[in-house]
């Protein structure tokens, strides 16, 4: 009797082992399905330069300017008529390269040589969208007189006075395009207000000098970046800063 009680209690006591290992151990599992904290591995950061390679815009917008501002200017001085070759240099050249031009002096941080390509390449497309408009269907009421271009062509003036100011802290060949390019409009203003086509001619003439500066400062840039070396100067000073 006595031994079957021993085997009862050890018995007993087995079971109770077993059972206490098989609840640790299944409390161990359960933790190991708890989600676990995310661990990133980090490394000191480095920091990149970045060199950009990308070719200068500036020639291409002078380009576009000077050939379309020579050849509109012609016609104010009297050679020629407003014509088809005007009005397509005028949204080629004029236009759509200038503007381009602007959008890759803004991805070069140009805030200058963005506002001014894209500014005047608009201008040309808004001057040929002038001539243009009312010869259509549905713009033919609404041709301007000479009054309201002479105010078209007085803010424009305004507009290019302060740029110049601003092309005092760049070289001289820049200073000299928007120097002349102030004059030319408010000679034009003046002209479109007072109907002096005598001034309207000078302001051609005027004109022509303007847009040779600007194709002299394309050529220039080409060619000093080619050769690597100043074959056409610009005027540059030490204390200039570049923001062509």
């Amino acid at each position: 009797m006595l031994d079957r009680t021993k085997n009862l209690h050890g018995v007993e006591y087995l079971c109770r082992f077993f059972v206490r290992k098989n609840i640790w151990s299944i409390l161990k599992y359960s933790k190991s399905l708890k989600p676990k904290r995310l661990t990133v591995m980090t490394t000191n950061s480095t920091a990149l330069a970045i060199k950009d390679t990308t070719a200068n815009p500036a020639p291409l917008g002078l380009l576009g300017f000077g050939m379309t501002t020579v050849l509109l200017n012609l016609h104010n001085a009297g050679f020629y008529s407003v014509n088809s070759m005007i009005m397509g240099m005028g949204i080629f050249m004029g236009g759509i390269a200038q503007i381009f031009a602007g959008l890759q002096e803004w991805k070069k941080n140009n805030t200058f040589g963005a506002t001014a390509f894209t500014a005047y390449g608009s201008f040309w497309l808004s001057l040929v969208a002038l001539w243009l408009i009312p010869k259509t269907s549905f713009g033919a009421a609404y041709a301007s007189d000479e009054k309201s271009v002479g105010f078209y062509l007085l803010l424009w003036g305004i507009f290019t006075l302060f740029m110049f100011f601003g092309t005092l802290r760049s070289n001289r060949m820049l200073q000299v395009v928007f120097f002349t390019l102030t004059i030319l409009f408010f000679l034009l203003a003046i002209a479109d207000f007072t109907g002096n086509e005598t001034l309207r001619t000078i302001a051609g003439y005027e004109g022509i000098i303007c847009g040779l500066s600007a194709f002299y400062g394309c050529v220039a840039q080409v060619l000093n970046e080619v050769y690597g070396k100043t074959i056409l100067p610009l005027g540059i000073k030490k204390t200039t800063i570049r923001i062509e």
